[in-house]
C-alpha cells in the first residue's frame, strides 16, 4: 500500500459528497429510513464504478444520470426489504430450526459464484463502449435510457448493446456456458 488514493475513489468520494443530500432525500421520499439510507447511498456508489468505471466519466455524470441511477437503486433495496419480509419461515427441520425459504445446496451455489465469476470475466473482456452498455443493460436499464444517460443516440447505443450482446453469448459459449448449462 503506497498511500496514494486511488482516482477512481476519490471522483466517487467527490461525486457523492456533491449528491448526498440528494440520494439521502430520494431514499426518504422512498420510505427509506436509517441503514436503509446508508445501503442506498452505498448502492449508489457501487453502481457509479460498474457503470462508469473512470474518475473522468465519474466526475462527468450529470445530475440526471445520479438521480436516475439513485430512484433504481432505491427501488432495489424497496425490493430487497419487501423479499425478506415476505419469506416464510418454516420449521421443516426434525430438530425444529427455522429455515428461511429453500436454500440451494452449498454445491449449487459455489456453481452460481463460478457461473457470476465467468460473466464478470467476458463482459470485462468486451470492448469498452459495449462493456459500459452491456454493464447498465444488465444492471436493469434499458436502451433508451443507456442512451440518454450516456448521451448517444438511440441507434448507437442499439448497435452496441446487440453486438456487445452476441459478443457476450460467443465468450460465454467457448466457455461452455449455454442456455443448457442453467437447466439443473
Amino acid at each position: 500500500m503506497t498511500g496514494t488514493p486511488d482516482p477512481t475513489s476519490e471522483a466517487l468520494d467527490a461525486v457523492l459528497k456533491r449528491f448526498a443530500e440528494r440520494v439521502k432525500y430520494i431514499g426518504v421520499q422512498h420510505g427509506l429510513q436509517g441503514s436503509d439510507v446508508d445501503d442506498l447511498v452505498q448502492e449508489v456508489r457501487l453502481r457509479l464504478w460498474k457503470a462508469l468505471e473512470s474518475d473522468e466519466r465519474i466526475l462527468s455524470a450529470s445530475a440526471t444520470y445520479i438521480h436516475r441511477t439513485a430512484v433504481s437503486a432505491a427501488l432495489d433495496v424497496l425490493r430487497r426489504r419487501r423479499a425478506r419480509r415476505e419469506t416464510p419461515v418454516r420449521l421443516s427441520r426434525p430438530s425444529g430450526l427455522a429455515m428461511l425459504g429453500e436454500s440451494p445446496s452449498a454445491d449449487r451455489m459455489t456453481e452460481v459464484v463460478e457461473l457470476q465469476e465467468m460473466v464478470g470475466r467476458a463482459v470485462d473482456a468486451l470492448i469498452p463502449a459495449r462493456r459500459s452498455v452491456i454493464k447498465m443493460y444488465l444492471a436493469g436499464y434499458g436502451r433508451e435510457e443507456i442512451a440518454d444517460l450516456l448521451g448517444w443516440t438511440e441507434p448507437k447505443t442499439r448497435n452496441l448493446l446487440y453486438r456487445g450482446l452476441a459478443d457476450l453469448r460467443e465468450a460465454l459459449t467457448e466457455m461452455g456456458i449455454g442456455p443448457e448449462s442453467l437447466d439443473d
